[in-house]
């Protein structure tokens, strides 16, 4: 599946959609600013993926602060038979620059 977009994903949130969003940043990145994605670092990406198992045919949208370590994330989880995994591109920079100027990074 194709990457999504920040403006995509911001529509989506809009009208209320149950998206599985993932937060691939490391938790103090987290604390600064979030998206309300669940939290998984991406060096603890692979001890979490036997958790996940139920989610493997669903949408899932993974993001960071800039794209790099979720397309990493974005990857491997396909590699690990993920089949609908998204790359929030830009991440949490790119959704500052046209969603929200006042969340930090």
């Amino acid at each position: 599946m194709a990457d999504i977009t920040v403006t995509e994903l911001k529509e989506r949130m809009d009208k209320g959609e149950s998206l599985i969003l993932i937060d691939v940043r490391e938790p103090h990145e987290y604390e600064l600013s979030n998206l309300g994605g669940q939290l998984i670092p991406l060096g603890t990406l692979p001890a979490a993926l036997p958790d996940m198992e139920e989610l493997k045919d669903q949408e899932i949208i993974i993001h960071c602060k800039s794209g790099g370590r979720s397309g990493q994330a974005a990857a491997f989880m396909r590699q690990n038979g993920f089949s609908n995994v998204r790359n929030l591109l830009g991440g949490i920079l790119d959704w500052k620059n046209k969603i929200d100027p006042s969340i930090p990074v």
